[in-house]
């Protein structure tokens, strides 16, 4: 029976590819992190992250190659870094056993592989990584053209649910006229003039006038785009919401104090 703490991605990778990512379940983390958060950056009791992850290296064959994630576009080779844990936003891996990991919490998780097995590579693209090339880096960095690659893209906030303002679109339009595409703008009250402060989404949920952006993002669209600029064209995932998914995700932009998720991939020797 398949383990319900795990997303195992639906995607035609070779089989010497693995994959899986968590959700917030099933671990023994409280509060806020409940309850399986795997960040020991984010405030929670280090002895419950400890434990959080050892239950998750009992699924991996090896502990994973945690990464000091600073939105930025550097990418690492999990297979010959000496850092405990190096500085990027994503790694690779080229031999078996190696796992490549990122934490999210609305950011994008994006995995790679090569259609021929010999490559990995996992990257977080939260929207400032977007905008830096990370994806273009880490395509870069596997060493092989763009169509020999497929991509998954695990849970992130959904284009109902991203607020962002004109700053962050004009940034995008900057580098690519084509994002005009992955933004929308938002309704706007007629009483005032403004930008509702909140939207109910498709699914019925209210962000609750938190935060007052003007455009909803499509980080989904923004991340296909990026791929397919370098030649990538077959996407699979992309189907989720962590903010409105509140049962099975952590959501920075929901809660502010939470978890975080982790989307792992690795080679094995078959």
């Amino acid at each position: 029976m398949a383990d319900r703490r795990w997303i195992v991605p639906d995607w035609p990778a070779p089989l010497r590819v693995r994959s899986l990512i968590t959700t917030r379940q099933g671990g023994v983390s409280a509060g806020p992190y409940d309850s399986l958060n795997l960040g020991g950056h984010v405030g929670d009791d280090w002895r419950a992250v400890t434990e959080n992850r050892r239950r998750l290296r009992q699924s991996l064959p090896a502990a994973p190659c945690w990464l000091n994630q600073v939105h930025g576009s550097a990418v690492i080779d999990a297979g010959k870094t000496r850092t405990a844990v190096p500085t990027a936003d994503a790694a690779l891996a080229r031999q078996p056993g190696i796992v490549c990991g990122v934490l999210t919490a609305d950011c994008l998780p994006v995995l790679l592989c090569e259609r021929s097995g010999h490559a990995v590579a996992a990257v977080h693209a939260g929207w400032r990584g977007l905008h830096a090339g990370v994806l273009e880096s880490a395509v870069a960095a596997l060493g092989v053209p763009g169509q020999q690659l497929l991509a998954y893209f695990g849970p992130a906030i959904g284009r109902t649910a991203f607020e962002v303002g004109d700053d962050v679109r004009a940034a995008f339009l900057a580098v690519n006229g084509e994002a005009a595409q992955a933004f929308k703008r938002l309704p706007v009250a007629p009483e005032t003039g403004h930008a509702k402060e909140g939207i109910v989404t498709d699914a019925g949920f209210s962000c609750g006038g938190r935060r007052s952006g003007k455009w909803l993002a499509d980080i989904y669209m923004l991340a296909r785009q990026a791929l397919a600029r370098c030649g990538v064209s077959e996407f699979y995932g992309g189907e989720f919401c962590t903010l409105q998914d509140e049962s099975r995700f952590f959501s920075f932009r929901r809660d502010g104090v939470t978890g975080r998720m982790a989307s792992l991939i690795w080679l094995t020797d078959e």
